[in-house]
């Protein structure tokens, strides 16, 4: 039996209804636009297909009020994909929701960690 020295964490999903959601997978692939600044490559950071991401990224920017990524075409400079306004605001959101559970649910988090087995002594 392995020992459990990470802390437990949470993994939040924000169901806002049925086909409305944000969770920890597409809150990294913004991170991940933002950084490379490409759908395609965020998603193939993430182990997932170009065709994967782009559906995702069409989801998030149907369920806001704003678009959250803007993408230009390729050519011969290349094309491109950014975060809005709207897309970094939303990602703050989302990380301070997570961040501000994971602080109020310290303590009964640890007495889970605590509750789990041990592996025996050798």
């Amino acid at each position: 039996m392995p020992e459990h020295p990470d802390p437990p964490r949470l993994r939040l999903r924000i169901v806002f209804g049925e086909d409305e959601m944000i969770g920890p997978g597409k809150a990294e692939l913004l991170e991940r636009v933002a950084q490379t600044g490409s759908i395609a490559a965020a998603g193939r950071d993430m182990g997932m297909s170009y065709k994967r991401a782009w559906q995702l990224i069409g989801t998030l920017n149907a369920m806001f009020d704003a678009p959250l990524v803007e993408s230009t075409r390729g050519g011969p400079g290349g094309g491109g994909a950014v975060l809005t306004d709207a897309g970094h605001e939303v990602l703050a959101l989302y990380r301070a929701v997570e961040h501000e559970a994971t602080v109020a649910n310290s303590g009964p988090l640890a007495r889970l960690h605590a509750k789990l087995k041990k592996a025996p002594r050798q």
